[in-house]
């Protein structure tokens, strides 16, 4: 099978607690842990991280229906977090509010919402996910 990637995502983390540098194909991203929990909060954490990549792909995937439809929606605003339970397995939810600082036809809304779903990152995260490491 072939990577959806071009390049590997890389990661190195010296002695610094939880201050991580994560490279990419055309840069750096630092990451460490807020304060509370004995970080420096010199970047993101994993958790916002992730929901930042939904957030960004669900705009983006939004942006680009709008456009190729044509319509005049020029801003689009998203807002997310989680919980997690464990009764009796582990279960994450994922809170995603999309709002529109005009207001949107409630037809166009009910589309976009579908849209949303179908964000190459929502489907990443509502799939069965193998995680397969090495040494």
């Amino acid at each position: 099978m072939e990577n959806v990637l071009e390049k590997d995502i890389t990661g190195h983390i010296g002695i610094q607690k939880y201050l991580c540098t994560i490279t990419w194909r055309n840069g750096q991203l630092i990451m460490d842990e807020p304060e509370s929990i004995d970080g420096k909060d010199l970047g993101p954490d994993p958790f916002s991280t992730l929901l930042a990549s939904l957030a960004a792909c669900t705009l983006s995937t939004l942006r680009m229906y709008i456009d190729r439809k044509g319509w005049d929606i020029p801003e689009i605003n998203i807002s997310l977090n989680f919980y997690q339970e464990s009764d009796p397995e582990l279960t994450t939810t994922i809170s995603r509010s999309i709002s529109f600082p005009t207001e949107i036809e409630d037809d166009i809304k009910k589309r976009l919402l579908i849209i949303a779903e179908k964000c190459p990152v929502s489907k990443l995260l509502k799939n069965n996910i193998v995680i397969n490491t090495t040494l």
